[in-house]
């Protein structure tokens, strides 16, 4: 099954650590060139090198930007077109986080989740689209979270911004049908990236003791590896998805069926 993504040209934001750059190094494994989009020029070009390294051959392209800005992101596109020539898959995976209960929410922490995690992909959905429409099988994966669909306590601004990328994925799967462009969401659930390891560290907790106790209830009972994420991306993306539009797939372990 090597070779999925065989002479696709791709777009992975947030790619610079976890599902993001997971996604990235899978992507180039099956044969796609890269443009790596992320916040800082040094982490970034970072990624790219490590991808170099790992996957001998493959064509990667570091970019710096932010996509909650609409300049950045049709620069993003540029850079990538100028580089690669063309673009079939948009993987919109940067996102932030903001950990209040919502009373006690401020206009200022509305603002920054919301320009990143949803302005953030409609830009890029719209920076994106002239060149997808001119490819034959051009998708995007939209990257909500388990927590979109399934309620919890304590970052109901960032479970509110993925809630609406699901609906942003359906409007735009239906507007862009017509234009042969597939749009799908993926909804992950507990994983073990970086980040995550950096807050538990931050709260005097071991990898060993996350595993053990730190993930949310799930069927599975267990944190998912950012690769187990970037498969499902992967299959969306190739043409063995190529019947699937406006679905929401979730990757959770099972968490939402409980």
């Amino acid at each position: 099954m090597a070779g999925r993504l065989k002479g696709k040209i791709a777009i992975v934001t947030g790619a610079a650590g976890g599902i993001g750059l997971a996604t990235a190094r899978l992507f180039c494994r099956e044969g796609a060139s890269v443009a790596l989009l992320d916040l800082e020029r040094e982490r970034v070009e970072r990624t790219a090198n490590e991808i170099s390294a790992a996957v001998p051959g493959c064509r990667v392209r570091p970019i710096a930007a932010d996509v909650s800005l609409a300049d950045d992101s049709r620069r993003a596109v540029a850079e990538t077109l100028a580089e690669f020539g063309a673009l079939q898959v948009v993987v919109n995976n940067a996102a932030v986080r903001e950990f209040f209960p919502l009373a006690e929410t401020s206009e200022q922490s509305w603002k920054r989740i919301i320009e990143t995690n949803l302005l953030g992909t409609a830009n890029c959905c719209k920076a994106a689209l002239p060149a997808l429409r001119k490819s034959k099988g051009a998708t995007i994966v939209n990257v909500s979270s388990v927590y979109g669909v399934v309620g919890r306590g304590g970052m109901g601004q960032y479970d509110a911004t993925k809630a609406a990328i699901l609906a942003l994925t359906r409007a735009l799967a239906f507007e862009e049908a017509e234009h042969g462009i597939r749009v799908n969401a993926v909804c992950p659930g507990s994983t073990l990236t970086p980040f995550t390891l950096g807050r538990a560290a931050a709260r005097g907790m071991s990898e060993e003791e996350l595993k053990e106790r730190g993930a949310a209830p799930s069927l599975l009972n267990r944190w998912a590896q950012p690769e187990e994420i970037a498969y499902p991306f992967l299959w969306l993306a190739s043409e063995e998805a190529s019947f699937i539009t406006g679905a929401t797939l979730m990757v959770d372990g099972g968490l939402s069926a409980i």
